[in-house]
């Protein structure tokens, strides 16, 4: 399966990764590995995880806070938001691909 990104998504996906870069050396890294097995995992069983919004999954990222949103198309992920825990869910909910 391939891995498609929204636009928005990428670029939360970035800018966390950013943010971290700049608390602590080598905290970018740690957040990207974390996010890349969460991508991996789903990609792998993209079925496992729970749907919590209209058919759109979320699969958690283990040591961050941030979730993963996504949907399951016939031969593609689609990934809609790399997202905080902490901020308001209506940003990513209306999303489509």
């Amino acid at each position: 399966m391939t891995i498609r990104f929204h636009p928005d998504a990428e670029q939360e996906y970035h800018e966390a990764a950013s943010w971290y870069a700049e608390q602590r050396p080598g905290l970018d890294a740690d957040f990207l590995l974390c996010v890349d097995e969460a991508f991996q995992r789903i990609r792998c069983h993209p079925g496992m995880y729970p749907i919590v919004y209209h058919q759109k999954r979320r699969a958690v990222v283990r040591r961050f806070p941030y979730s993963i949103y996504y949907e399951v198309g016939e031969n593609e992920l689609r990934i809609l938001s790399v997202f905080h825990s902490s901020r308001n869910p209506e940003i990513w909910q209306s999303r489509i691909l």
